[in-house]
């Protein structure tokens, strides 16, 4: 029975609706049926409450506050939930009986690490690498102390997850990270590196021959989209792995193809193998490194990828108008501009919504919307242009399309300017070059975009005494600002391409620049700021010129006002008062230095913090989490989650090491 307004009504007498009825004014309810509309509300509350209870009961269908109740109940085993790990909870508990059957087995440890910590991972028995000497009852070939040097993928994955050669046995603590090759050793390999896509993008022409593949002009490593699991472990087929030029070459079938990690499209033509062909028929994969004046081994007649440059060359009979790619690139999480779902931070109550796609002018989309609304990108496209956007005291949003990613090559300054009342919002774009800020712009928003970092100008640039700047999970290179802007910064990075660089100042890059406020937050860079409102959970990596101007590579003209909290910076820094800073005493500066696997842009380890670091960084958080821009990945709740957990699932005798494949 349904409780809704009109069948509680209907359960009336007759008498009384009639009554109710002409109590009504003009068409209004009477006070009876009204004060049924009310019952009836509660009503449906407490129905859909009685039909949740029913799906209470089951893991699939739980509402998200049951689950650690069910976990409870089957006594799963884990860390304090007040702050949610990017893993699935709702999978692990879910899997627990199954992994409990089949405990101590190598495939339920591989899922149970995928299931805790949301990364990939593959699990290695060591004892099946090792050496042995042979006996005659009970051959081992594959275990003998002598390797073939002609299988040339093999001989490349030694001392990766996937490596199959036999090895001496190592008596180290593997718990510790110092050993794997011993009888009761597993290895659990965890990817760290996510491989993201980028689909039907121009590729950026070096001449009429020679192309790279990301549209930005740089060198990028390619990495493969991960297959769907078929076995009960996983392959490196499964898993986001950077292409090298054998393993492309030796599966070239496997890799290219329009739904696969790397394709072509010439001249608007595919680049696919016909019916009684093979991918490797049409493209070749070779070493194009720079040789010369060019890049070696120019194909003759086929077109030439090198996965670990991301280059593409074509046989000189060949010079092709137009080139569009499909790749992937890997990265540590979304942050900058990228094909990953953004929908969750679009503006709903925003309108008009004018969509533009190439040949199409940005700028003729922005004059379109004289009265303030959305000009969303709906391509890939690169738009050479440069732009500038009155917004008056109107509210405006240039955004890509969820699941896109254009490039805007900015010949000038984006030029923005407004009123008070106005907003401006950059969502989801790629920009080379410059955005100026001018007139009394009430707020500017920079969310999920990359302005590329460069030594030559500055990303951002501020005049607007009275602007609000938030930069979130965004990438950006130098910011200028006058000193009354606010500009706020969360989960981003600001990289002033070297360290002796200014990375945040005046406009005359020296003197002070606005109010800052830095959270989850790496900056490459020297920062002179009129006022540092809060630093929380951050890193700031800067040094000073010989002989600098400056008097401390992070400066605050305000030391009176402001805190700085479980960040890192220069010892030297004057800054407000400082709570759980490292570090803690000039002796320590070298020791917990924070240490990058990569500091430049468009690397897959770009920003990523080593696991040689001190302990200090990768757990110095607030939250128990690492400091910088990849805070909220919670990388260091991860690996004490899965330790916790394969306890449980391992074999009596046997110890699992933890590492990090990328």
């Amino acid at each position: 029975m349904s409780f809704d307004q009109q069948t509680l009504y209907q359960l009336l007498p007759a008498i009384y609706r009639i009554r109710d009825a002409a109590l009504g004014d003009s068409g209004q309810d009477g006070p009876i049926k009204a004060l049924v509309s009310v019952i009836a509300q509660q009503a449906q509350v407490m129905e859909e409450d009685l039909a949740q209870l029913y799906d209470d009961l089951f893991i699939e269908t739980c509402a998200p506050w049951v689950i650690p109740y069910i976990g409870e109940l089957i006594g799963v085993r884990s860390l304090d939930r007040n702050s949610v790990l990017p893993g699935s909870t709702r999978a692990e508990i879910a899997n627990t009986l199954r992994y409990r059957r089949a405990k101590g087995t190598l495939a339920v440890l591989e899922d149970l690490a995928q299931d805790v910590t949301g990364w990939e991972a593959h699990a290695v028995e060591y004892f099946q690498l090792l050496t042995a000497t042979q006996c005659m009852n009970h051959l081992r070939p594959a275990s003998g102390a002598l390797l073939s040097v002609r299988n040339q993928e093999t001989l490349e994955r030694i001392n990766t997850p996937f490596d199959r050669i036999p090895h001496s046995v190592d008596v180290r603590d593997i718990k510790n990270g110092r050993r794997r090759f011993n009888v009761p050793n597993v290895g659990i390999f965890l990817w760290r590196l996510r491989s993201f896509s980028l689909t039907d993008v121009p590729a950026f022409p070096v001449d009429a021959h020679r192309f790279l593949f990301n549209p930005l002009g740089i060198q990028t490593q390619l990495f493969n989209l991960p297959e769907t699991r078929s076995g009960s472990l996983n392959t490196p087929f499964n898993v986001p792995e950077a292409l090298s030029r054998r393993l492309l070459n030796s599966h070239l079938d496997r890799y290219y193809g329009s739904d696969k990690s790397i394709f072509l499209v010439v001249d608007n033509h595919p680049v696919q193998p016909g019916p009684a062909q093979r991918p490797s028929d049409l493209v070749t994969v070779c070493d194009l490194s720079d040789f010369g004046a060019g890049w070696a081994h120019v194909p003759k007649n086929k077109i030439a990828i090198d996965p670990e440059l991301g280059r593409i060359a074509f046989p000189t009979s060949q010079s092709p108008a137009t080139v569009k790619v499909a790749f992937h690139y890997g990265s540590s999480a979304e942050l900058g501009g990228g094909e990953y779902p953004r929908v969750g931070t679009f503006d709903s109550a925003l309108t008009p919504i004018h969509q533009i796609q190439a040949p199409v002018k940005i700028q003729d989309g922005l004059n379109g919307l004289s009265a303030g609304g959305v000009l969303e990108i709906i391509d890939n496209s690169t738009y050479s242009e440069t732009l500038s956007l009155a917004a008056g005291i109107h509210r405006f949003a240039v955004r890509a399309k969820d699941g896109r990613r254009p490039l805007l090559r900015l010949p000038g300054n984006f030029t923005i300017s407004g009123e008070e009342q106005a907003e401006v919002t950059l969502n989801g774009l790629v920009l080379a070059g410059t955005i100026h800020v001018t007139g009394n712009l009430s707020r500017l928003n920079l969310t999920h975009c990359t302005i590329l970092p460069s030594a030559a100008s500055p990303s951002l640039i501020v005049e607007s005494g009275r602007t609000t700047v938030e930069i979130d999970h965004s990438i950006l290179g130098t910011v200028q600002t006058v000193d009354s802007t606010s500009v706020n910064i969360n989960s981003s990075i600001l990289d002033a391409a070297a360290e002796n660089r200014v990375a945040f100042s005046a406009l005359d890059n020296n003197a002070a620049g606005g109010v800052l406020d830095i959270r989850n937050s790496t900056i490459i860079g020297k920062i002179h700021s009129r006022e540092l409102k809060l630093v929380s959970n951050s890193i700031l990596i800067a040094r000073l010129n010989s002989p600098d101007t400056w008097i401390a590579p992070v400066l605050s003209e305000r030391r009176q006002e402001g805190c700085v909290r479980f960040s890192f910076l220069p010892f030297e820094s004057i800054t407000p008062r400082r709570f759980r800073c490292q570090p803690a005493t000039a002796n320590d500066a070298t020791r917990v230095r924070p240490q990058f696997n990569s500091i430049r842009y468009g690397d897959a380890a770009y920003c990523q913090l080593s696991i040689r670091c001190a302990v200090e960084i990768l757990s110095g958080a607030d939250d128990g989490a690492e400091i910088g821009a990849f805070h909220d990945l919670l990388q260091p709740q991860r690996r004490a989650h899965l330790r916790l957990r394969l306890d449980e699932y391992l074999r009596f005798g046997l110890q699992a090491g933890i590492t990090d494949a990328t």
